[in-house]
């Protein structure tokens, strides 16, 4: 970690995955499923945080694009 403001932002994005991924299967709602479940993964894969910040703001928006 580069320091504390990509923890938050990791944190941050966890929250908001875990509300996507709960409603998503509740719902049965396969978009924001996924969308959870890649909120959940992505911040073991990014180490950029401009790059991590990007890529979460783009899947926390897809939901309200994608409506499957």
């Amino acid at each position: 970690m580069e320091g504390t403001s990509q923890l938050v932002w990791v944190i941050l994005f966890g929250a908001l995955g875990l509300g996507f991924f709960t409603y998503g299967r509740k719902q049965k709602a396969v978009v924001p499923l996924i969308t959870g479940i890649s909120l959940f993964i992505i911040p073991y894969f990014i180490s950029n945080l401009y790059v991590l910040v990007f890529a979460g703001a783009t899947l926390v928006a897809l939901p309200y694009f994608v409506k499957i």
